[in-house]
C-alpha cells in the first residue's frame, strides 16, 4: 500500500494554530477635525465658591388696602401741596366761615404728606414748597376787600397772624426731610462697605 504524505501549505494561516485576537480599531469620534486624538479633560479640581454680591432688596410692593407711597419729584410735590391747600382754604371758606384756625390745622399733615412722598432726590425742595403752598391756600380764606391790594394786604394779614401753624408745618417737613436723607446715607455707606472689592 502506498502511504500518502501530508504536507502542511506553506502559505496560510493554519487551521490547527487558533487566530491571534485582533486589535480594536479606535472609534472616530475621538478623533478632530485634522484626526488628531483628541485628549480627555482633566477631572475638575477643587471649586471655588463665588463671593455672594448683596444687592438692594427691590422696594417692597404695597399691600392690597394698604395707604399709598408715590414718589414726587420736586416740582410734582410743589403742585401737590400747593392745590391741595387751595381746595383746603376753599373748603374751609366755604363750610367754616373762613377759620384760619381750621386751615391751619388741615396744612400739618399735608406738610407731612408731601416731605414722606418726595423722592429721594428732591428731599431738600419740600420745605420749600410747603411755606408756598401755605400762601397760596390763604388766598380764598383771606379777607380781602376790592381790589388786588386788598387782596394782598389780607393775605399779609393771614400770614402774621397764623406763623405759628407756617412754622410748624415747615419744621415738621424739614425734621422729615433730615431723617429720610441720614436714613439714605447711612444706606449707602452699609451698602457700600458690604459690596466686595
Amino acid at each position: 500500500m502506498e502511504q500518502y504524505r501530508t504536507r502542511s501549505p506553506q502559505y496560510g494561516p493554519r487551521r490547527d494554530r487558533p487566530r491571534p485576537p485582533r486589535q480594536p480599531v479606535p472609534s472616530q469620534a475621538g478623533r478632530g477635525a485634522g484626526g488628531e486624538p483628541v485628549r480627555a479633560a482633566r477631572p475638575p479640581g477643587p471649586r471655588r465658591r463665588p463671593v455672594p454680591v448683596r444687592r438692594p432688596a427691590p422696594a417692597p410692593a404695597p399691600a392690597a388696602g394698604g395707604l399709598p407711597n408715590p414718589r414726587l419729584t420736586g416740582l410734582g410735590s410743589g403742585l401737590f401741596c400747593a392745590v391741595v391747600m387751595f381746595l383746603l382754604g376753599a373748603l374751609c371758606s366755604a363750610l367754616f366761615g373762613a377759620s384760619l384756625t381750621a386751615y391751619g390745622v388741615l396744612f400739618l399733615p399735608v406738610s407731612v404728606l408731601t416731605a414722606l412722598w418726595v423722592r429721594r432726590g428732591d428731599l431738600m425742595t419740600a420745605p420749600v414748597v410747603v411755606p408756598i403752598a401755605f400762601a397760596v391756600g390763604l388766598l380764598p380764606v383771606a379777607d380781602s376787600e376790592d381790589g388786588t391790594g386788598g387782596t394782598l394786604m389780607g393775605l399779609v394779614t393771614a400770614l402774621a397772624t397764623q406763623a405759628g401753624w407756617l412754622y410748624g408745618g415747615t419744621l415738621a417737613a424739614g425734621l422729615i426731610v433730615i431723617v429720610r436723607r441720614i436714613r439714605l446715607v447711612h444706606r449707602r455707606r452699609t451698602a457700600g462697605g458690604r459690596t466686595p472689592v
